[in-house]
């Protein structure tokens, strides 16, 4: 039922600042994964759609903004693996939708809007019963996907990793993705995070939990970094853009706004520093989250042109 998709690529960045600081930066690129089920969201997502459909499950209820990769990635998943999808999306309906909504709803997913004050109290007893009594019996998969479900698939990044390396980094939400490479690394490399979010405070306390919940052990093999969220979650400057914008013409690759963009923003920054040793190999996680730039037409044809 589930197909297997191809191996992300490797690519290797060739800018001159690398040269001058001696260091390697290769790209995962799990941006090429699926056109629509893209990234980390498709990571998280798929043991998460194999343990339901094990279950007998045949509807997945999920949350988020109205930008959301994580909705956007779970309508797609669903329509394409056959389970029906309900959106609580954070905010009120209006008569149009965003892009990423209206492409969630044309694979079928119903839509749940909340005001902010019901949306802090989505997961209490009463709404979920009331959703129940409503669409029927469903799985729920927690907003930007991040459960322990999710970290078997993240970690397959690390087994398709086929060249030494001694850092992998990434970008950071809810904690799920570096948890996953975590796990898989066993306390080996170093993994460098780039916190999306202003005042995460208690980010690095959730992936210790993530990982002693899955793995039993603790491990100190990584760093979140916090300066690099330009303002804090899809905050965006010029500065970031500029940057977007020049890593697009040297290296043929689109990040998205909200978390790579920052993450290389920060990896470069930290080589131009040097914070990494001469001879260092870096490998860096593209997550994907591209349908983002549907909120930012103006914005992505600047990029692109």
């Amino acid at each position: 039922m589930f197909a297997q998709f191809d191996a992300s690529p490797l690519q290797q960045l060739h800018v001159e600042l690398l040269k001058e600081k001696g260091v390697e930066l290769w790209l995962k690129r799990d941006d090429l994964l699926h056109p629509e089920v893209q990234g980390n969201k498709w990571r998280k997502l798929k043991y998460n759609l194999i343990n339901a459909k094990d279950k007998g499950m045949e509807q997945l209820l999920t949350f988020g903004g109205p930008f959301s990769n994580h909705v956007y990635a779970t309508a797609a998943a669903a329509n394409l693996y056959g389970f029906k999808s309900i959106g609580i999306i954070r905010g009120y309906e209006s008569a149009t939708l965003s892009p990423t909504l209206a492409f969630a709803k044309s694979k079928g997913m119903q839509l749940v809007f909340l005001d902010k004050t019901q949306y802090r109290e989505k997961e209490s007893d009463v709404f979920f019963k009331e959703w129940e009594n409503h669409f029927g019996p469903f799985v729920v998969i927690p907003e930007g996907g991040t459960n322990l479900s999710a970290l078997p698939g993240v970690a397959e990044v690390v087994k398709e990793i086929d060249i030494d390396f001694d850092v992998l980094c990434t970008a950071c939400g809810t904690g799920g993705t570096i948890a996953g490479l975590l796990a898989q690394l066993n306390n080996q490399k170093q993994v460098l995070g780039f916190s999306s979010l202003k005042g995460d405070g208690d980010l690095a306390q959730t992936v210790d939990q993530l990982v002693l919940d899955y793995t039993g052990s603790r491990f100190n093999n990584y760093v979140i970094r916090n300066e690099f969220h330009f303002g804090g979650y899809a905050k965006i400057t010029s500065e970031l853009m500029q940057f977007i914008q020049s890593f697009k013409q040297k290296t043929g690759v689109l990040l998205d706004l909200v978390y790579t963009g920052k993450m290389m923003y920060g990896i470069f920054d930290l080589i131009r520093k040097d914070y990494f040793q001469r001879g260092t190999s870096i490998v860096a996680l593209h997550t994907g989250g591209l349908q983002g730039w549907s909120g930012y037409p103006d914005m992505r044809k600047l990029v692109l042109d």
